[in-house]
């Protein structure tokens, strides 16, 4: 590994590599490019054209700049440089427009494309199929948690739940207000490290829905293949916050996904969520508007307004995503990135610890403890001086937490690594 002033500092190299893109205009939110966006065909990326005015995209950093710390925080985390630059350079005056994104009516006709595209760019990420609607709305994915039961079910009817954190954990207690839940397994006995057998779960064959959380933030245990519901015509609902566009993921064996930007794809303020249309339509009677489905879908997530700056950067993520070749080869990377960190704790001899069990242990948040755990305050404020910042876990279960979401690049990483067997040289 290359080293600059201390052990600890790696040397980032920027490559000079640079994509024009073009935005475009279009009135009509139903439309983009005469493409129907109600019609049964599925999105593949498209080129708008809103003025004659191009706009270079900065270069893209495999690295980070030596002006910028690596935030390993686990939301809102860190932001593509490249991105964060190119909004940089736009925000003044979005594409000769004379205004700032911030300032745009959200229903003019430079908003509108901006909310297209980032909607034709997700479904071309995602694959997602023409029968299913986009939606960017607002509250988090936690107002989810009631919206959800609110849509689907009615006051009776059963669902179940499986709860392999804390995420799930809310979830569940949340839907008790419109539904009737049950918890059908629980990690909370083994402190939420591991995912069950699917074989062994004893689903009810009336339930409504099967809800999952795909990645739990705080426990680090992530779901690497999906349960079926046992009901037939029921439906696998699943929060995917802390892994949403981290990898492929087949939106049809889902009935809903829903998500915050704020760890992987954008700032917070954002809630995407990916809905079947014939599931809509159907919301309880004492649903509040802004959670009816229906009325978002009738109205292309425009019914008020909505958080147009936060929709603005997740369509430049999902162009950012796409320009690295889609979610295979963000995969790949997730993929070494999660590798180099476990080696390195299960390579410590015991001074680091990861409590998950290794089958489902997660690519995106990765927890630790050390074996000195009067250790632990002295490793964050050393972290924190080689400018390694948000390694603290959560209040909730303490130790060390390292996020490392689709915008930490592996130098993030890999400075990381050097700096605990560095650390672990002076303390063990």
């Amino acid at each position: 590994m290359a080293t600059a002033t201390s052990p600890n500092s790696l040397l980032l190299r920027n490559p000079n590599r640079s994509t024009t893109i073009r935005f475009g205009k279009n009135p009509n939110p139903s439309r983009v490019n005469g493409v129907n966006l109600s019609s049964g065909r599925r999105y593949k990326p498209i080129s708008i054209t809103c003025s004659t005015t191009q706009v270079e995209c900065p270069p893209t950093s495999a690295a980070q700049s030596l002006d910028r710390v690596f935030n390993f925080a686990a939301g809102p985390a860190t932001l593509p440089e490249n991105v964060l630059k190119r909004a940089q350079s736009e925000l003044y005056n979005w594409h000769g427009s004379g205004m700032s994104v911030m300032e745009m009516s959200h229903r003019g006709k430079e908003f509108l494309s901006i909310i297209q595209k980032a909607e034709s760019d997700l479904r071309a990420l995602l694959d997602i199929p023409a029968e299913y609607a986009v939606l960017f709305l607002q509250g988090g994915a936690t107002s989810q948690f009631a919206a959800i039961p609110l849509n689907l079910c009615k006051r009776d009817d059963p669902v179940d739940i499986l709860v392999t954190g804390s995420w799930g954990d809310k979830a569940f207690k949340e839907a008790q207000k419109f539904c009737k839940p049950s918890v059908i397994w629980s990690g909370k006995s083994e402190k939420y490290t591991k995912i069950p057998s699917f074989d062994g779960l004893e689903q009810n064959p009336d339930a409504k829905y099967l809800h999952i959380c795909a990645n739990e933030t705080i426990h680090g245990v992530e779901f690497k293949n999906y349960p079926t519901p046992k009901n037939k015509d029921a439906l696998l609902i699943a929060d995917m916050s802390s892994n949403f566009c981290s990898k492929p993921v087949d939106v049809s064996k889902f009935g809903l996904i829903y998500a915050g930007a704020q760890k992987n794809v954008g700032p917070s303020g954002v809630t995407i969520v990916i809905v079947r249309k014939d599931l809509i339509g159907n919301a309880q009677e004492i649903t509040p508007v802004m959670f009816d489905y229906k009325i978002h879908v009738d109205n292309n997530s425009l019914y008020n307004t909505p958080p147009c700056y936060g929709i603005y950067m997740c369509g430049l993520v999902f162009e950012d995503l796409l320009a690295q070749g889609g979610l295979k080869e963000v995969e790949k990377k997730n993929i070494k990135k999660a590798q180099i960190l476990y080696d390195a704790i299960d390579e410590s001899n015991g001074f680091y610890r990861c409590p998950v069990e290794k089958s489902v242990r997660s690519l995106m948040n990765v927890p630790f403890t050390l074996e000195k755990s009067d250790l632990e305050a002295e490793f964050i404020k050393e972290a924190g001086k080689e400018k390694m910042i948000q390694l603290k876990g959560h209040r909730s279960v303490g130790g060390m937490r390292a996020s490392i979401y689709n915008a930490m690049p592996l130098a993030g990483v890999e400075k990381l690594v050097a700096f605990m067997k560095d650390f672990q040289a002076r303390h063990a």
